[in-house]
Parts: C-alpha cells; sequence; structure tokens
C-alpha cells in the first residue's frame, strides 16, 4: 500500500498525559494508525499499550515508518533527534521551548527541506493571524502574558525561589525577552516559544514574555497576548489586538484542559504543508 492510500501513521515521543491523550485519539481514528510510542520509562508502556507499539530504542524510529512524529515528552528530544526525525517523517514540536536555543532552530530550520517542522498552537491564540503580519512586516510588538497557580509552575534556578516564595498575593516571576525564559521554565512557556516562531520578523529576543504566580487562580490558568501593528501616520495611533484565554485546569496541573484538544486538532492539521515550518 503507498503512503498516498495508507493511513497516516503516527509516532509519539512521550508516554505523559498529553501523549496518553494522543495516543487513545489516534487508535479511535478512522484515518491514522499508530506507528510507535517512545516513553523514558518503557516499563510503564508495557501496562498501558500493546506491546507491538512500544519503541524501546528511539534511534530506531526509521524502522517504524512513520509519517507524522509528535514530540510531547522533553525540549531535549529535538536537540538530540530533530535533525534525524526531519530526514524521514513530518515532526510535529511539542516542546518548542527547545527552538530558543538559536543552534538548534537553526538546525532543525535547515534539516526542514524534504518533510515539514509543525509547531502546534497549543495556548496560544491568534497565531496565523500574527504570522500574516510578521510575513508582512506589520508585527511591531508581541506580549505574551501567562498567569498560573504557584503550583502549575514547574520552573528553575531564581525563577524557582520567587515561586516558592508566594504566598497570599501574586508575584511576577519574570518579565522579559521570551529566549532567556525557555532554559528557566522548558514545561511552562511552550505558548510564549510558539509566539516567537509564529512572530518570526521579532525572533525570541524582541517577543517579550511574562510569567505571574497567582495563588488566586485554583480553576483557570489565563494567557493575555497583546499584539502592536502599525502607526496610522495621521491619527499617531498604532493598531492593537489584545486576547484573553481562560482555560479551566486543575491546581497543580501545568497543562489546562482545552490544551489537550488543541494539540490533537494540531496533529490533526500537521499534514501536506511541505517542506519548511509551519503553524498548526
Amino acid at each position: 500500500m503507498s503512503k498516498e492510500t495508507r493511513k497516516r501513521r503516527v509516532g509519539i515521543v512521550g508516554f505523559g498525559e498529553l501523549g496518553q491523550y494522543l495516543v487513545k485519539a489516534i487508535q479511535k481514528s478512522d484515518d491514522l494508525e499508530l506507528a510507535f510510542v517512545w516513553n523514558r520509562s518503557p516499563e510503564f508502556l508495557k501496562t498501558q499499550i500493546d506491546v507491538k507499539y512500544i519503541l524501546d530504542d528511539l534511534s530506531e524510529f526509521a524502522e517504524r515508518d512513520a509519517d507524522l512524529i509528535v514530540e510531547v515528552a522533553h525540549p531535549v528530544i529535538s536537540l538530540q533527534y530533530g535533525e534525524k526525525f526531519l530526514q524521514h517523517a513530518d515532526y510535529m514540536v511539542g516542546s518548542p521551548t527547545s527552538l530558543a536555543e538559536q543552534e538548534v532552530e537553526n538546525k532543525l530550520r535547515s534539516a526542514a527541506k524534504h518533510h515539514g517542522m509543525y509547531i502546534p498552537s497549543g495556548a496560544f491564540w491568534g497565531g496565523n493571524d500574527i504570522k500574516k503580519m510578521a510575513d508582512r512586516g506589520t508585527l511591531k510588538g508581541l506580549r505574551v502574558t501567562m498567569k498560573k497557580h504557584p503550583s502549575s509552575f514547574k520552573v528553575l534556578g531564581e525563577l524557582k525561589d520567587k515561586n516558592d516564595s508566594v504566598t497570599d498575593s501574586l508575584v511576577v516571576l519574570y518579565d522579559g525577552p521570551v529566549r532567556q525564559v525557555c532554559s528557566l521554565a522548558p514545561n511552562n512557556v511552550n505558548t510564549m516559544a510558539a509566539a516567537a516562531i509564529a512572530a518570526h520578523n521579532l525572533g525570541f529576543d524582541k517577543v517579550q514574555g511574562c510569567l505571574v504566580s497567582d495563588p488566586s487562580l485554583t480553576d483557570f490558568h489565563i494567557v493575555e497576548v497583546d499584539v502592536t501593528g502599525p502607526c496610522d501616520a495621521l491619527l499617531a495611533k498604532p493598531f492593537t489586538v489584545k486576547t484573553v484565554r481562560t482555560n479551566p485546569s486543575k491546581v497543580g496541573h501545568v497543562t489546562g484542559s482545552a490544551t489537550y484538544a488543541s494539540l490533537l486538532s494540531s496533529m490533526l492539521g500537521a499534514k501536506d504543508m511541505g517542506p519548511g515550518v509551519h503553524l498548526c
């Protein structure tokens, strides 16, 4: 059976809550087929899925003939395997904070010559509109603010110290360029990384990110996106857009519930765009 007529084969790298959600969706789909699942802890996989789908050694991924490989594990996967994945299949980067390392971004963009590298929107609202502005050079500013309960932040270094000190009132953990915060909060700021990819004329150094630890947010994560466009010459007023996304989430969860469905939609849309880097 040719690739044109068979079901689209999908390999899943990572079997946390997101990975499990995607695997179940693939197994229920009439159009998709599970090529493989890899997880850092293979013993856990054996209790959850048929052994025929388990890939013990990720370096042997090509043997499973996947059309799309989806990473929902850790940013280090793109560093170690991203180029190799793109030699054989389309690749959806579920942890785009990996691309904050300029060398990694450059290598993966260069590797996306025969297959597409897809960046899921996740909790980032309005990505395609922002990319259109970036394509035309009319995007002048972009700021992403993420507000969560302290227990929902998995942060490192000085950000962890600040977050651990939060008691009754909100604390701004970080406010500055997205590039720097990606290494300090790799599990929390994929939304910001997706924004920096969409806003390619600004990139990781000029897109601004703000993390707010708020103990009152026991039921939601909040993502605010502030866009600034060109200034009208006569009125001296800039074009602006502000969106506020309120995503239901349990205390302690890194990912809000609506993001699961968003990631599934991204996976379903990660096809037929050809080589290069694409939002999905």
